[in-house]
């Protein structure tokens, strides 16, 4: 059933974005009839004044716009929703200055600009994201990084050791950091529908940074959040259309909640870093290990599970705070089962995980992610 209710959604949010293409091409292309009576194409019986030919090339300007406009907006350009500005701001001069005749279009226009709103929000929202990735890259930067050897895992616990062996990462670069592309669906309790989500992440290995933007669908609406975690410090910011706040958390216990979760990801998509001198390891079994990790008077520790093959088949911390309905901060058991191990930017790497929390109502798996890629040492 939810899989079902995610597809109608998207089938629905399909047809709006069609419905919109659509809206800027009939616009634009009533633009042309001004270009005509300026030209004498055509006797427009519509548009009483006189057009002269300069003001004629400024209607073909505002229709060429809106039809590049569309274009950009069908191909999810980023940089659409300042052209559709530029081909409104153009309309409505023109129609300013032929009210009599052409104030119907101001309608039109007002509806573009409130539909365009959430997207041009999402972009300066975005520009936050992309300058602290360009920051957190420069930080990681530096002297050509070694390869891993046998000898650099040879200290770790068994399970880890064959866990690093069998993702390929033996005589291939250290990594200084990792990019990750997920797709899938989260909510917020059991009584929540499914939201459908796309998530672009960075990490960084020292310092320690997770940087998290994620798009996902609320409701029919777009919701954006961006979770940072710079150094020690963590901030998760959700907003519907870009605009309003929806959830808002930072302080200690959040800091100690992205610590968790930086870490969670290098376990399951970058095993090469778990050589790091920061992590102690201690030996359970042949396989699980325990993991603490300390970095900026921040500890944190996680039972990390193995199967035979070597594959990392779940992680499992106590350290990780949860939100409650009202709001507050509260440790909870986290873990994260994975599988479906693939191969990706030439190592082996799980292909879908699902996020767990253990309350005393009972588990919640309030997350499903599905690997789209994984990029190691990126510039960019």
């Amino acid at each position: 059933m939810p899989i079902l209710i995610l597809r109608i959604r998207s089938f629905a949010n399909t047809n709006m974005k069609y419905i919109f293409i659509f809206l800027l091409l009939i616009h634009g292309l009533i633009h042309l009839m001004g270009f005509a009576k300026a030209f004498n194409y055509a006797p427009i019986s519509q548009l009483t004044r006189f057009i002269s030919k300069p003001l004629g090339l400024l209607w073909l300007a505002a229709a060429l716009l809106f039809v590049v406009a569309a274009i950009l907006y069908g191909l999810k350009t980023d940089y659409a929703w300042m052209v559709i500005i530029a081909a409104v701001m153009t309309s409505q001069i023109l129609i300013v200055g032929n009210w009599q005749d052409a104030r119907a279009g101001t309608i039109l226009n007002a509806i573009i600009v409130i539909t365009i709103i959430p997207f041009a929000a999402e972009w300066w929202y975005v520009q936050h994201y992309k300058r602290d990735v360009a920051t957190g890259l420069r930080q990681a930067m530096g002297a050509e990084v070694s390869l891993l050897t046998l000898n650099d895992v040879a200290p770790l616990p068994e399970p880890v050791q064959r866990y690093i062996v069998y993702s390929g990462s033996i005589d291939k670069p250290k990594i200084r950091n990792f990019k990750i592309e997920f797709e899938g669906e989260i909510r917020g309790d059991t009584q929540s529908p499914w939201m459908p989500f796309t998530r672009e992440q960075y990490n960084v290995i020292d310092p320690p940074t997770r940087l998290f933007f994620m798009k996902a669908t609320m409701k029919g609406l777009p919701v954006s959040g961006y979770h940072h975690y710079k150094n020690g410090v963590a901030v998760m910011d959700i907003r519907l259309l870009s605009l309003f706040r929806v959830q808002y958390q930072a302080g200690r216990e959040m800091d100690v909640a992205e610590t968790v979760t930086w870490f969670n990801d290098v376990c399951l998509l970058a095993p090469a870093a778990l050589i790091d001198p920061r992590i102690q390891w201690q030996s359970i079994d042949s396989l699980s290990a325990r993991a603490t990790f300390h970095h900026q008077n921040i500890t944190i520790s996680a039972t990390l599970f193995f199967n035979s093959k070597g594959e990392l088949i779940n992680f499992i911390s106590d350290d990780r705070y949860y939100v409650t309905g009202k709001g507050d901060l509260q440790k909870e058991r986290f873990s994260t089962p994975a599988g479906d191990y693939r191969n990706s930017d030439g190592r082996i790497v799980m292909g879908y995980g699902e996020a767990v929390w253990k309350l005393g109502s009972g588990d919640l798996t309030y997350g499903h992610f599905r690997l789209k890629s994984v990029a190691y040492n990126v510039a960019q």
